[in-house]
């Protein structure tokens, strides 16, 4: 029976430094590094903690301790702040991340090294009985502790003062405890990485090379999820993430052939998912015998497996066209991915808040109260949808072709978000109270009156509430900086009343707090005259409203015979006129034109003198609007002063166009109309 036995958290093992992290596999100490993280980037928290030498000498000395194989007097050591733990039973995304082609030498040897250590341990042993949680220890106690009935480690910190740690029960008592244990979780057994598994998969890694990349099975993934082709690349690469954005080089983005645009989206296509949601994801998607990976058909069920972990997690999204992702990415709906973003109009009764109704109340934190929802997810999915569909609404309307599935499904979404929005329950962001009306809720009763939010918790701050308006006063941060007064409207009572013109006359009227603004608009006229233009069936199908042949025939023919040109080069006028980015491509595939047709328009308008040829940046194209040219930062679109002013565009205050657009006034009929007849008096664009 082994003495019972203690590692004090203060302590340091004899001869080791944080220079010579102590392992037992020759040639782990060199890549011990900070190229640990960018190898497990996506899949561990806390990056900054794995930016020294020690995470692979740390996992593998935990994992000794746990087994009672330890020398006398080793300290367990760390790795990064702990959330390596989470791999125990879910090691399956490290390994297929380590297996295939795009992954980059470098960050392949740390992980086939991380997976050596983790065959010897008692992680990958399913007999193992291991738990993770988090304990509450006392000051200046023991980091480590083991005796006959098992051990414990301290592997890392968690927020209100707890510890994250791991332990191993060795018979049927409890192991020896760190302290008060405040969460405990068994880890999954049952599931790919035993040892042999995970020992196998190495030894073929090494033996073989890594396995071929299979655009096919990519394809096959995206088609059985309907996400798009970029997280599907990303997810069969073991690359599934919240947000992480992996620095892919020029060799790892030709294997995946995607473009830095494709790449920035894919990664946040699991949108709100923890990064245990996506391990487990992952946990089981390789194969029994890991030869299988390379098979011809190895890949594809590795997609099959994933695709069908996919839809039992988040269902399956209708699969839209290539060129629709393309066009959603150049939008850059910031707020959500493209696939998301496609899913609201395809799919919208399986986005969380779109379904069913949402009740919110507000309710205190830290800093100040904020809404919230039964659904941990379901109101910040929801704002995220509302504030990146709304801005989008018309381009979608614009830029996508008559039948396309999106387009199609804009008049279902509208009617979803407006009924959710006729919900009493539902309480948005209003913004800040404006100085000019007041600096906390004592400055305001006379306009909202006395009565105080009414919800499950009594808030912390003043606050009161009129119905349709609730006014709470800022927090303190910890610098003593106080918040500004937030309000919250609940749009089912928004109108056209006096505690409606109340709340617009208090809101600070900041376009980065747009509810207000978005609910007026999906309710208002300029909406549903879109919504009946996306309905009208006189659109041919695979014809594009941004062409004014289909969509504005009696005004193209008054521009085309008020210039004197064709009608090929009356449309690329109108087009230059109006259109927010009508890049050659764009232009080409709006229009159906190969490139001498489009260059023969191009011609005769610079002939008549209307347009001018340029090289301008970020603007795709050679053709421009004669007159001032304003330039724009990411992601805001450059154009012509004229065009700008005709849009409602505001520049910011260096003269540039970096202020979000303004939702728009008028459906593309309508602003081919209004741009014609500005030319026609005289108010024409001109040098």
């Amino acid at each position: 029976m082994e003495r019972s036995s203690a590692v004090r958290g203060h302590g340091g093992t004899d001869g080791m430094t944080a220079s010579e992290p102590l392992t037992a596999r020759a040639g782990t100490a060199a890549l011990d590094d900070h190229g640990v993280v960018a190898a497990l980037g996506g899949l561990v928290d806390g990056t900054g903690y794995w930016s020294g030498k020690g995470a692979l000498a740390g996992i593998e000395r935990t994992g000794r301790y746990l087994a009672g194989r330890g020398e006398q007097g080793e300290e367990p050591g760390r790795a990064g702040e702990g959330s390596w733990s989470r791999f125990i039973g879910r090691i399956g995304a490290v390994a297929l991340r380590a297996a295939v082609e795009p992954t980059r030498d470098e960050r392949r040897r740390r992980l086939l090294a991380l997976l050596e250590i983790w065959a010897d341990s008692p992680f990958a042993d399913p007999r193992a009985r291991i738990r993770t949680g988090l304990v509450r220890m006392a000051e200046g106690g023991p980091e480590a502790v083991r005796d006959e009935r098992g051990a414990a480690v301290a592997v890392g910190w968690a927020p209100g003062g707890l510890r994250k740690f791991v332990d191993l029960r060795a018979g049927e008592a409890d192991p020896p405890g760190l302290g008060t244990v405040e969460e405990v979780t068994d880890v999954p057994r049952g599931g790919w990485g035993d040892a042999g598994q995970v020992r196998r998969l190495v030894d073929l890694v090494r033996e073989r090379g890594p396995v071929p990349w299979d655009l096919d099975a990519v394809a096959g993934l995206r088609d059985g999820t309907g996400m798009g082709r970029a997280a599907a690349s990303l997810a069969l690469a073991g690359m599934v993430s919240g947000g992480y954005l992996p620095h892919l080089d020029d060799r790892e983005r030709r294997i995946h052939r995607l473009k830095v645009a494709e790449i920035e989206d894919g990664v946040r296509e699991p949108g709100r998912t923890s990064p245990l949601d996506r391990l487990d994801l992952m946990a089981a998607v390789l194969p029994e015998d890991p030869a299988e990976l390379w098979e011809p058909q190895g890949m594809r069920a590795v997609a099959e497996r994933i695709a069908h972990a996919w839809r039992e997690r988040y269902g399956r999204r209708t699969v839209v066209p290539e060129r629709t992702f393309g066009t959603v990415i150049e939008l850059n709906p910031s707020r959500l991915s493209a696939g998301r973003f496609c899913a609201a109009f395809t799919d919208h009764a399986s986005i969380r808040g779109l379904g069913s109704d949402l009740d919110t109340w507000i309710r205190n934190s830290d800093f100040r109260p904020f809404p919230t929802a039964a659904g941990e997810w379901d109101l910040l999915d929801f704002e995220d949808t509302l504030r990146a569909v709304v801005p989008n609404l018309f381009r979608v309307y614009a830029e996508l072709p008559a039948g396309d599935p999106v387009r199609a499904g804009a008049p279902g979404l509208v009617r979803a978000l407006r009924e959710r929005l006729n919900h009493p329950g539902l309480l948005l962001d209003a913004g800040n109270l404006s100085r000019t009306v007041g600096d906390g809720v004592a400055d305001v009763r006379d306009r909202f009156g006395s009565r105080p939010y009414a919800g499950p918790e009594p808030l912390d701050v003043a606050n009161v509430d009129d119905g349709l308006t609730v006014v709470v006063d800022g927090g303190v941060d910890r610098t003593g900086t106080r918040f500004r007064p937030k309000l919250y409207f609940r749009p089912a009572f928004y109108g056209d009343d006096e505690r409606s013109r109340t709340l617009l006359e208090a809101r600070a009227g900041s376009r980065y707090d747009p509810d207000v603004e978005l609910v007026e608009w999906l309710r208002g006229p300029v909406c549903e005259r879109i919504v009946e233009r996306i309905g009208d069936p006189a659109l041919p199908p695979g014809t594009y409203e941004t062409n004014p042949v289909f969509s504005a025939p009696d005004v193209l023919g008054r521009a085309a015979r008020g210039l004197g040109v064709d009608e090929d080069a009356a449309a690329l006028y109108l087009q230059l006129l109006t259109l927010y980015a009508p890049s050659d491509r764009n232009v080409r595939t709006w229009n159906g034109w190969k490139a001498p047709r489009h260059r023969e328009a191009a011609d005769v308008l610079v002939e008549h003198g209307l347009a001018v040829e340029d090289r301008r940046a970020r603007a795709g194209r050679r053709l421009f609007l004669p007159g001032e040219w304003i330039h724009a930062g990411k992601p805001y679109q450059p154009m012509e002063a004229w065009k700008a002013e005709l849009l409602g565009l505001e520049r910011s205050y260096n003269g540039r166009l970096e202020n979000p657009p303004p939702l728009p006034t008028r459906t593309l009929p309508e602003l081919f109309a209004r741009a014609w007849e500005l030319v026609e008096g005289g108010r024409g664009p001109s040098v």
